[in-house]
């Protein structure tokens, strides 16, 4: 028994090496075969397709020919499948090891490419059978048709319009004096934009030209149908050019027009009709568009003709791809199963140890093929799997590390930063961005932000860009857009109405990342905007003060000598009248000084004299000019005396004060009018700011305050909530406390309840000693 087991497992063995000369032959032979079909295929499929997309007939006339080519590589097709399913067999009955598993990777093989190959198979055949017909659909048909009428409809409207401004201006030179025809006639070449324009007379003469025929001897005369159409008509024209312009694309189009002139004719001596001729262009891209769509649609009905063998050839080729698709599944799965077989074998074994633990150096081929170099890498693999492992848990590290850091960096960014997903949905915003936007937006992570309050249209019009942006990002350059947008203190970005400013200006960026996730950075400019402001209208105050100043003193002066001449000459009650009208002259050219005094005042405010100052000093001197008989409302003065003297112009800051006080009396009696109360004192103070190491003025007062939307542009010139006020009084003071290098902030006061109770304006200036304004440098 034993005997005939070791001669029944023998015995294949014996077999196969006999048959391995003959089986390599056979693969050999059997890999000719194959490329031969290939190419056979592939050269059939290539003509049938150059055929069909260049020349429907010729398709058509050998279609017969292509059919029988067609089945032959069936039938080989099929030869070929039946003699691998035969080796298989063979293989099989002569227990040839890994023959089972070959079968299983031939039969993995066949279900890969076949059922996908018949899934698009039979996809691609509907779509063919069904869906060229709506590659040539009704409505572009229609719509390159109605391209073509619109076409001639414009041309046939521009020589409409044509006609009818030669004959307005024909009905013009009816009224010209003959002597003034050849200026007259230019005219009316210049308005109609005509290249010519002849003036004929009724025996067929040339009474006046201009353009390019003035220079002409002879200029070249309509046909005489011309003049009899327009005689009878009034009007004749004609569109001259188009086949040389759709042969040359080069070559002008003329609309020739010939109207009579006047109901009666030109009266130029003998009453006779005259006739105006004008030789109108057409614009050179009107006639390139219509030959365009005229040439589309042409073109779109010639390949309209050839979608039936469009259809068979599209059918032909996916039925031989299936046929290849099939044939290369079985036998690759033949070829290729005996060799990566004992490789597999070998990686199968190496795999299951690997699994178990054991990273013990493992079998190598010493093939040069890619499948014993896998056998290699996978025994260096396994070697270097403990080291990989290390690696990548310091890779794990170094990311978070590097990330934290990130996330420190953008949470410390002043720039505001927000992420957006493909839905435009916040993955995350940092501080900047809640601090510029005035939003919680980390408490809408997940929503839209369009969904945060008060920033929706913000929000609809950052998505349109991005939109936008994705769909030309060639017409960017950068890889990002950038646009600038204006919001209100409360968020709003709405239009505002009526003398309603902005209160906030900031610009932004979008771009793409890798992931499709869109980001967002932005970073408020609004003080960069205000400085600009600010120096254009220091621009305007200098050349208002210089334009309007001159001529004030010399009307002021005409008018009180014009008084003084005039006094004692006339009536009692016309003398009264005279100077009540020359003091208002005098009083409002006063009133005009001081306006541009103001206005060169800002212009050319001279640069400051720091020097150690003792600003509570400074107060007291002011407050003499405010006592009970001279201020409207009372002024209380608490000067902190631990205030260090500061480095400043006393002249300068002497005028910030004032302003201050004035704005605030101003403030005051309005609220006082408004509200029917008492007046309310105002409060000018001094204080040490020991942490900042500053010293702060305040000015405060009972007033109406300033409206939210102000509140960021009430530094710039000529913004003000007075009904005769300039605005310049504040910009004098933002001015004068930028050449102090002082910081200045200007904020409404409210109540408990939230109402505005009046403003307050502060000032932080440095202190003169050296050692302080160190710190303080140190400090900011």
């Amino acid at each position: 028994m034993s005997t005939s087991l070791n001669s029944h497992v023998s015995s294949p063995a014996r077999g196969a090496t006999r048959q391995t000369p003959s089986s390599s032959r056979r693969l050999r032979w059997g890999v000719g075969v194959i490329l031969a079909v290939i190419a056979a295929i592939a050269m059939v499929l290539l003509f049938l397709l150059a055929l069909a997309t260049n020349n429907q007939e010729l398709y058509e006339h050998y279609y017969p020919l292509l059919l029988s080519i067609n089945a032959v590589v069936a039938g080989v097709l099929l030869f070929t499948l039946v003699w691998g399913a035969w080796r298989l067999v063979q293989r099989l009955r002569m227990h040839k090891f890994g023959s089972r598993l070959l079968i299983k990777l031939a039969a993995l093989f066949c279900v890969v490419g076949i059922l996908p190959g018949l899934l698009i198979y039979t996809i691609s055949y509907q779509f063919v059978s069904r869906s060229i017909e709506n590659w040539f659909d009704v409505r572009v048909e229609g719509a390159l048709s109605a391209g073509v009428g619109l076409a001639r409809s414009t041309l046939d409207a521009w020589v409409v319009n044509s006609t009818a401004r030669a004959r307005y201006a024909g009905g013009q030179l009816a009224q010209v004096n003959p002597t003034a025809l050849g200026v007259a006639l230019e005219q009316v070449r210049e308005q109609l934009g005509a290249s010519n324009a002849v003036l004929w007379g009724s025996d067929g003469n040339v009474v006046a030209s201009a353009g390019a025929s003035r220079f002409e001897l002879w200029p070249q005369r309509p046909p005489a149908q011309a003049f009899r159409t327009a005689r009878t008509e009034r009007e004749w024209a004609v569109l001259e050019g188009m086949e040389q312009a759709e042969a040359d694309g080069s070559a002008p189009v003329l609309v020739q027009v010939l109207v009579q002139v006047g109901e009666l004719g030109l009266d130029i001596g003998d009453g006779r009709p005259r006739f105006l001729q004008v030789t109108v262009p057409v614009p050179q891209a009107l006639v390139s568009d219509a030959f365009s769509v005229q040439q589309a649609n042409r073109e779109y009905r010639e390949r309209a003709m050839g979608r039936e063998g469009l259809r068979r050839m599209y059918i032909g080729t996916l039925t031989l791809s299936l046929f290849l698709a099939v044939f290369g599944s079985i036998v690759l799965a033949v070829i290729l199963g005996n060799q990566l077989l004992r490789p597999i074998l070998i990686l199968a074994e190496g795999v299951r140890e690997v699994a178990a633990g054991n990273l013990n150096p493992k079998v190598a081929l010493p093939n040069s093929d890619e499948l014993g170099g896998l056998t290699r890498s996978f025994a260096l693999m396994t070697h270097q799997l403990a080291s990989a492992r290390a690696s990548e848990r310091k890779s794990l590290e170094a990311l978070d590390a590097s990330r934290a850091q990130l996330q420190t960096l953008l949470d410390n960014l002043t720039a505001g930063v927000v992420v957006l997903d493909r839905e435009a949905r916040i993955v995350s915003a940092n501080p900047g961005a809640t601090r510029i936007l005035r939003a919680p937006l980390a408490a809408y992570q997940g929503h839209t932000l369009a969904e945060v309050p008060e920033l929706g249209v913000f929000a609809t019009s950052v998505w349109q860009r991005f939109e936008a942006f994705l769909s030309d990002q060639s017409m960017h350059g950068l890889g990002h857009w950038q646009h600038a947008y204006e919001l209100y203190s409360a968020g709003q970005d709405a239009a505002p109405s009526g003398t309603q400013e902005y209160g906030l200006t900031i610009v932004a960026r979008g771009a793409i990342l890798p992931d499709g996730n869109r980001l967002l950075v932005f970073d408020d400019i609004s003080e960069v905007v205000s400085a600009q402001r600010a120096q254009a209208w220091g621009e305007v105050a200098r050349r208002l003060a210089h334009e309007i100043k001159n001529p004030l003193t010399p009307i002021q002066l005409s008018a009180e000598r014009l008084e003084m001449r005039l006094t004692g000459k006339l009536p009692e009650r016309e003398e009264a009248i005279l100077a009540k009208s020359v003091k208002t002259i005098v009083d409002q050219v006063d009133a005009m000084k001081r306006l541009v005094n103001e206005f060169r005042d800002y212009a050319r405010l001279p640069a400051a004299r720091l020097e150690p100052l003792d600003i509570n000093e400074l107060v007291r001197d002011i407050m003499h000019l405010y006592d009970a008989d001279n201020a409207s409302f009372p002024i209380q003065a608490q000067l902190d005396a631990a205030c260090s003297p500061i480095l400043g112009d006393a002249m300068q800051l002497r005028q910030v004060i004032h302003n201050l006080l004035q704005n605030a009396q101003d403030a005051s009696l309005q609220a006082q009018e408004n509200r029917a109360a008492g007046p309310q004192p105002i409060r000018i103070s001094t204080q040490w700011s020991p942490q900042q190491l500053r010293v702060r003025l305040t000015v405060e007062d009972h007033g109406t305050g300033f409206p939210p939307h102000m509140l960021q542009r009430v530094f710039e010139p000529y913004v003000t909530t007075k009904t005769k006020g300039t605005g310049l009084g504040l910009a004098v003071v933002k001015k004068i406390a930028d050449e102090h290098h002082a910081l200045i902030d200007l904020s409404n006061r409210q109540d408990v309840s939230g109402a505005v109770v009046g403003a307050k304006v502060s000032l932080l200036f440095h202190p003169a000693s050296g050692a302080q304004t160190g710190q303080a440098t140190a400090h900011s």
